[in-house]
């Protein structure tokens, strides 16, 4: 909602709002945010009507994957029915993964559809028919490449891609199950 893009960033926030979140400026709601919690700088924000607190976390070789879900309104990406304008129903996960390598503007773009492959994965070992929720968020971080040209691959066969695609399985299905 914030920040999009690739490019360098600050921050992450993932903010939690309250069910039928009434604003039409999200960004300029998240940019309100980061100024009253002192975060400088640009960065990338997020919104879920999801607890945040209750996030799912899981690891991979360095990489890592924080994963918040509501999945109380879900389907698939390609649905039939005409797309509307206006804000969706929730139902939202959003997932923010950290790399510890610097990732080629075309690996970052990679990383995101791995991501998003494994949520994919995840949500259908879980055993909901489903691709998501209508408002799904990915956010890849990584180091600066710092004018070298960064990891060339992010897909799910490649090193960091792999990587990625365990991490964010892991916390997506962790995020997805029935807790007991």
């Amino acid at each position: 909602m914030l920040g999009g893009g690739i490019g360098p960033r600050h921050w992450i926030l993932n903010a939690q709002v309250p069910g039928g979140y009434p604003r039409l400026d999200p960004d300029r709601h998240l940019a309100e945010i980061a100024a009253a919690e002192a975060l400088d700088g640009p960065g990338a924000g997020l919104m879920t009507a999801a607890d945040v607190t209750a996030y799912t976390l899981a690891d991979d070789g360095g990489v890592t994957a924080t994963v918040t879900s509501g999945l109380g309104v879900r389907g698939w990406a390609a649905a039939p029915a005409e797309g509307a304008d206006g804000v969706p129903l929730p139902g939202t996960v959003n997932i923010v993964a950290v790399l510890p390598v610097a990732l080629s503007d075309a690996a970052l773009v990679n990383a995101v559809a791995t991501a998003t492959e494994a949520k994919v994965q995840a949500l259908l070992d879980a055993g909901l028919d489903c691709s998501g929720t209508p408002t799904d968020a990915v956010c890849v971080a990584a180091p600066d490449p710092a004018g070298r040209p960064g990891e060339p691959f992010a897909g799910p066969r490649s090193r960091w891609g792999a990587r990625l695609a365990r991490a964010v399985h892991h916390a997506v299905l962790e995020s997805a199950l029935p807790q007991s």
